[in-house]
């Protein structure tokens, strides 16, 4: 049983080293955290451009795809103007077929999808009266999950998992070795812990993308104080439950601010 437990634990950490990296530059923030990346990227972009099809396949039906004509100019400004400085992050994505569209939807949300595809809702705007340094926050921050591809990272974890207790199981069929793979897996951060930093990496790297973009950073924390009090209002929505807000969200902004403002100082001298 030992024996088979360090064969498992040998071909995850064998695992681990073939498909760690980082899949940006640091930039000004050094935010370049090794990144499990087992799935294809490929593939995770061509689903991505699957599923934002069908999103804007129904709002089109719907009459709900940017229909607003100010929100959709405003939202597809800023994305293009942040856009513009994704090179310094990884050069490949100033080549990605990056899309911006609006959805009229009372719901208090945003995305951007593997490989660029970016959607904005109207109730986002709407609620928290977002002026246009704050939507470039909370743009910047989703731009930032798509560069850091923490989507393919997540798939990488969940494989890893999968693959795991599938081989525990093949060799020998342990009834109890299979709680110790996924523990394993767990331990070596490929869980909860990750989530934090995906999050914690895209108000950061989102902070200093927007700081070249010639928007000012600080409206990142000023957004997320606005996210606080919606949230804290009772309001439901997806977006409040998969992005967490907080003191210490809002510490860390805060910490970074430093190594930003410099940029964004630079970039409005130069506009």
């Amino acid at each position: 049983m030992k024996l088979r437990t360090s064969v498992l634990a040998a071909l995850a950490a064998a695992a681990f080293s073939a498909g760690c990296a980082s899949s940006t530059a640091g930039g000004a923030t050094g935010s370049n955290r090794s990144q499990l990346m087992i799935v294809s990227a490929a593939e995770v972009n061509q689903g991505a451009a699957l599923a934002y099809g069908q999103e804007l396949s129904k709002a089109k039906s719907a009459g709900a795809l940017n229909s607003n004509a100010a929100y959709t100019r405003r939202a597809k400004d800023i994305s293009n103007r942040l856009i513009g400085e994704v090179g310094h992050f990884r050069p490949d994505a100033r080549s990605w077929p990056w899309e911006v569209n609006v959805f009229t939807s009372p719901d208090v949300n945003a995305y951007c999808m593997p490989g660029g595809k970016i959607g904005v809702y109207t109730g986002l705007i709407d609620k928290l009266k977002l002026n246009d340094d704050e939507l470039a926050a909370v743009i910047g921050h989703e731009i930032s999950h798509a560069l850091r591809e923490h989507s393919r990272e997540q798939m990488s974890q969940e494989f890893v998992k999968q693959q795991g207790l599938s081989l525990a199981l093949s060799m020998g069929k342990i009834s109890g070795g299979t709680a110790s793979v996924v523990d394993f897996v767990s331990q070596v951060g490929v869980s909860l812990p990750f989530s934090r930093s995906m999050e914690t990496e895209a108000d950061v790297i989102g902070m200093e993308l927007m700081a070249r973009a010639g928007y000012n950073p600080q409206a990142a924390v000023s957004v997320w104080e606005k996210m606080n009090q919606l949230s804290g209002a009772g309001n439901r929505s997806d977006f409040f439950s998969t992005h967490p807000s907080g003191a210490n969200r809002i510490a860390t902004l805060k910490q970074n601010l430093p190594a930003v403002m410099p940029l964004y100082q630079r970039a409005r001298a130069g506009r």
